[in-house]
């Protein structure tokens, strides 16, 4: 990639900035790769924060909000991401504790339900008793949800939910 001035940098990164929250660490990356030098790329770091187009705190809000929400992701996959993105230990931490288990069940609860029914339908074929049938169920909601990043003491919590809600032979003819 061609070397862009510093000008064009603090632009491009400006604009960037202006359509969605980034982290430090991103702007740092892009520059890198734009082959800004180190000196100048402190300059344009520096400018970024003072003028608040760069926010660490507010981007880590921002992006365990959207990942909970949207994507549907649990409290160990978005702290993962987050370390990934070189976000500060505390501000993790903070920023994930802010977060209530009530809004990571709101979240969960649907998610695996709607999964329940798509492997009972999946499963169906597959198993003849329904207590093997069951248990298979319940084993690959538990690996979906770990793999969303949710921990096992929330996954059990909404599927005990779930078993008290819907009798054990209701999908059966």
């Amino acid at each position: 990639m061609k070397q862009i001035t510093e000008q064009e940098a603090l632009l491009r990164l400006s604009a960037l900035c202006a359509q969605g929250e980034h982290c430090q660490w991103e702007m740092l990356e892009k520059m890198r790769q734009w082959q800004v030098d180190d000196e100048a790329q402190a300059r344009i770091m520096q400018r970024l924060v003072k003028d608040r187009y760069v926010d660490d705190e507010r981007f880590a809000r921002a992006f365990v909000k959207d990942k909970i929400r949207y994507n549907k992701w649990g409290r160990r996959k978005v702290e993962q991401a987050l370390w990934q993105k070189h976000i500060d230990d505390d501000l993790r931490r903070q920023v994930l504790d802010e977060v209530d288990s009530e809004e990571y069940l709101s979240v969960l609860c649907p998610l695996l339900q709607q999964k329940q029914k798509e492997l009972e339908r999946t499963t169906r074929s597959q198993s003849s008793a329904l207590t093997s049938r069951s248990s298979l169920i319940t084993q690959k909601l538990i690996r979906f949800a770990l793999g969303r990043g949710f921990t096992y003491d929330l996954i059990r919590q909404c599927l005990d939910v779930a078993d008290d809600d819907f009798p054990a032979d209701a999908d059966e003819d």
